[in-house]
């Protein structure tokens, strides 16, 4: 599947559907050996201004983590991109290729004013205390009208400031999940990581254990077992 990436003709808009179905592919396996390969797709797809197969293969880059961290000269150009789908991409990959902080958070913080935001708020989370700088921000968008950006900004608020945020965190978690109960994966993988700072949400967790059919995204038999499974995760913990 490398070598049939490696083949793309990028300058063909044609054959841009195929590349980006290849990189997906490729982010799937997480196969190491296709660093190279996804590397070359990067540059080949900055070079014809496919700025979407850019970042998905951004992406598939980053799930290999430092294994192919020597690709960060052909990424680190790319945080700085007019596109702002590669630009996230590129400086979450930054982050995963190197592991260090000081240099993305700020690029991430800029990010939360964009619509790139839940992809900001949810590498800020993953990058942990390191992100300390962003938590004002991310505070302040727990008042979001939207019940999406309050999710993405509580979990990375739980990630990065841990129990000193936790009242806040569930509240909000809470609010957005009665008010979108597709959010409800999403706020329940938060719950589990909380383990007793969720106590608070015990009482609807153990509610949407006991339904017959219960919420989440797409109701699609995988996403339900994910679903219950956090849902156990959290009842174990008291």
């Amino acid at each position: 599947m490398s070598r049939l990436l490696a083949e793309v003709d990028f300058a063909d808009a044609s054959q841009s559907m195929s590349a980006h179905a290849l990189v997906s592919a490729l982010r799937e396996l997480a196969d190491p050996q296709a660093a190279a390969a996804l590397t070359g797709a990067i540059s080949a797809a900055v070079r014809e201004e496919q700025w979407h197969t850019a970042a998905a293969a951004l992406n598939a880059l980053a799930s290999l983590g430092r294994g192919a961290a020597f690709a960060v000269e052909v990424v680190r150009p790319l945080a700085d991109a007019q596109d702002l789908h590669v630009r996230a991409a590129a400086t979450a990959a930054l982050w995963e290729l190197e592991g260090e902080a000081a240099g993305v958070v700020p690029r991430l913080v800029e990010l939360l004013d964009t619509h790139e935001r839940h992809e900001a708020a949810e590498v800020l989370g993953r990058i942990g205390p390191a992100a300390a700088p962003a938590l004002p921000r991310l505070r302040t968008m727990l008042t979001a009208g939207y019940e999406w950006t309050r999710v993405y900004a509580a979990a990375a608020l739980w990630d990065i400031g841990g129990d000193a945020e936790a009242p806040a965190v569930v509240e909000t978690l809470l609010a957005a999940w009665a008010e979108n109960d597709a959010t409800s994966n999403h706020v329940l993988a938060c719950l589990s990581r909380m383990g007793p700072a969720a106590r608070p949400a015990l009482p609807r967790v153990r509610e949407e254990l006991a339904l017959l059919r219960r919420s989440g995204r797409f109701r699609s038999i995988s996403n339900d077992e994910e679903l219950q499974a956090a849902c156990r995760t959290i009842t174990a913990s008291f």
